[in-house]
């Protein structure tokens, strides 16, 4: 989005959409977050560093998404200005008017999103090295449907 120019289509479609889903992925996160506290899970597997390891790298997946909407927010809601999402409801702006406040969280947005990309790829190839490799049943239960 930062490559559109003023006279691309996309220049004002592609940012009102990216806030809408921006704030309905906060929406399902809290959903996720509500039904992960509430849901018994299955025991760990794998070595006690690797049980340890997956645990962390879960309550970072959390973090970073919680915090890349954050600092979205943030940079829509510098200026004042409320989020509208779908055209369906207003998100107000309550946090602005600091100074640089678009710039620093646009920054803390672009790279958490790049760490936030770089863990997924990191736990997508560590699921298949269960699988691949050490033959257990890890990935087996992460796309179990029961």
């Amino acid at each position: 989005m930062v490559d559109l120019t003023y006279y691309d289509a996309w220049y004002i479609i592609a940012p009102d959409l990216h806030r809408s889903f921006g704030i309905l992925v906060l929406l399902l996160l809290a959903l996720r977050l509500a039904w992960r506290l509430n849901t018994i899970h299955p025991e760990g597997i794998g070595k006690k560093w690797e049980q340890y390891v997956a645990i962390v790298v879960h309550r970072l997946f959390y973090i970073l998404i919680l915090t890349i909407i954050i600092s979205g927010y943030l940079i829509t809601t510098a200026d004042g200005q409320a989020i509208s999402v779908f055209g369906w409801f207003d998100v107000p702006a309550t946090v602005y008017g600091f100074e640089n406040q678009e710039d620093v969280a646009g920054e803390v947005h672009e790279v958490l999103t790049y760490i936030l990309i770089t863990l997924v790829v990191l736990h997508s190839l560590a699921a298949l090295k269960h699988h691949f490799i050490n033959h257990d049943a890890t990935l087996r239960r992460m796309l179990r449907s029961k």
